[in-house]
């Protein structure tokens, strides 16, 4: 017994006339006197009277009557019990690095007006955790980017974006069109400290074991290269700053914006963000 047809039978019940009925449900009136006919069928007993006088409840029909209404609105409490829990329960964040990013900001427009009374707490991470708490059980998603060790998360990609080499506006590799990465074999790199996801480090450092300064955020990125001539790789869609530029590096996969999230652990609320974020980044 679907509650949607125990809605049809309300209606006709309190209507007394099929065609109001199906008016009243916006819908027309042969399907709705099938589904009644296949709820009397279900039941094995007559729930109406019908006649050229109209229709009438049955005794059966009128004990149905009472137990319906109680059960619907038992569900429609339900429902709005979990709305309620839903909404009111904050979501955590975690954002890697700069959350100016258009994705996010239509993001953040596009969850707002579907999800207005949820709460959302952002924890800006630096570059030494790709997961941004994630792990820690400090965030409940993650708006992040690739690559880095998946065991037990959830990843969903929804961006590509192209990478280059940062460096100084006055390195003889800026006048470049392109670089690949052997030009820039024998530099020093900006590196993430020790314990850093070695798949995260690994991308970043293009692959090879590198020397050179250790940064945990853009901005020491950018002063390493800016002070010390050092290299290493950026989004080309970022603007670097005075004194630096970005030249294309035609060899390197680009850097994915994923979503991430523990398995396992069910949050309605997590997930409809997950939607949202493909939507906005779609």
């Amino acid at each position: 017994m679907e509650l949607r047809t125990l809605r049809y039978f309300v209606a006709v019940a309190e209507e007394l006339h099929f065609g109001r009925a199906a008016t009243r449900l916006h819908m027309s009136q042969p399907p709705l006197s099938r589904a009644i006919r296949r709820l009397e069928s279900e039941l094995g007993a007559a729930l109406f009277d019908r006649s050229s006088a109209g229709v009438a409840l049955t005794a059966a029909g009128a004990l149905l009557l009472d137990d319906a209404r109680d059960l619907l609105g038992r569900a429609d409490r339900i429902r709005e019990r979990v709305a309620a829990a839903a909404g009111a329960a904050p979501l955590t964040v975690g954002i890697l690095g700069d959350s100016t990013d258009p994705g996010a900001l239509r993001l953040a427009a596009a969850h707002r007006r579907l999800h207005p009374h949820v709460e959302v707490r952002v924890r800006e991470t630096d570059l030494t955790d790709p997961t941004c708490g994630l792990r820690a059980g400090a965030v409940d998603i993650a708006l992040t980017r690739g690559p880095f060790d998946e065991t037990g998360l959830a990843v969903r990609e929804l961006r590509a974006d192209p990478v280059g080499a940062l460096l100084r506006a006055d390195d003889p590799l800026a006048r470049r069109e392109s670089l690949k990465l052997a030009d820039l074999t024998g530099r020093r790199w900006f590196r993430f400290p020790a314990g850093t996801d070695p798949l995260w480090q690994s991308y970043w450092n293009g692959g090879e074991p590198r020397e050179g300064l250790v940064v945990r955020a853009v901005q020491e990125c950018r002063q390493a290269v800016l002070w010390n001539g050092t290299v290493g790789m950026t989004l080309l869609g970022h603007a670097p700053g005075r004194g630096l530029t970005v030249v294309p590096l035609i060899d390197m996969p680009p850097s994915r914006v994923v979503l991430a999230w523990n398995q396992g652990a069910a949050n309605p609320v997590r997930d409809s963000f997950v939607r949202v974020a493909v939507a906005a980044y779609g």
